[in-house]
């Protein structure tokens, strides 16, 4: 199918995995320097509002543009989950507000496993994304309830450092294929799904029939 539009798939997931990895880095407790905060905190909420937040979002305007549901409420959902954080964090004083941030977290689980969901009938690496997602935001919101659990947490950046690592793999895949004109980068495609032959990292869930 002929787009008038480049497929925004790449760019919404680099901006989610980049925020996601950096953000991860500092849940898990990694980069400390002199026995201070991750370093990895500063990068990530300013990720958080530009490339996870504002491109992602975008990202999601474009597929509604190329009429992919899937997409669109995916980058569109998650760029404006990376907004909301980064308020959440400057100006909310979220983190001071014990439970906040579990509160913040949970209803994310639920909308992640629906994603997941619909995502099996999307592509594998986009599936793998939403399933290691979903366990991170479910291990990241038990972290954060109550008085926090540091185990929960670690754990909860782990996969979040996973998640990062498959949505970058899906981000080159759909760049790569796209601009090499074949399929450098597998993505498995479904059972009873549409592919296009090459690049659309996240393309629409069609049925055959």
């Amino acid at each position: 199918m002929e787009h008038r539009v480049a497929d925004p798939g790449p760019l919404g997931l680099a901006g989610f995995a980049m925020t996601t990895f950096l953000l991860s880095l500092f849940n898990v407790g990694l980069f400390k320097f002199g026995g201070t905060a991750s370093a990895a905190i500063s990068g990530a909420i300013s990720l958080a509002f530009i490339y996870g937040g504002v491109a992602q979002f975008a990202a999601g305007m474009w597929e509604f543009v190329r009429k992919n549901t899937f997409g669109a409420l995916a980058f569109t959902s998650y760029g404006a989950f990376w907004i909301g954080v980064y308020f959440f964090i400057n100006f909310q004083g979220g983190l001071a507000v014990k439970g906040a941030l579990g509160l913040y977290l949970l209803p994310w689980i639920l909308f992640t496993a629906y994603m997941a969901v619909a995502a099996m009938r999307v592509n594998v690496a986009v599936l793998l994304v939403f399933v290691a997602l979903t366990l991170a935001f479910l291990f990241l919101t038990i972290g954060a309830w109550g008085g926090g659990h540091t185990d929960m947490t670690k754990i909860g950046g782990w996969l979040g450092i996973v998640t990062a690592l498959l949505a970058w793999y899906a981000s080159a895949a759909g760049v790569i294929n796209e601009t090499h004109g074949k399929v450098v980068l597998p993505v498995g495609p479904l059972s009873g799904v549409i592919h296009e032959t090459h690049g659309n990292s996240m393309p629409p869930a069609r049925p055959l029939s």
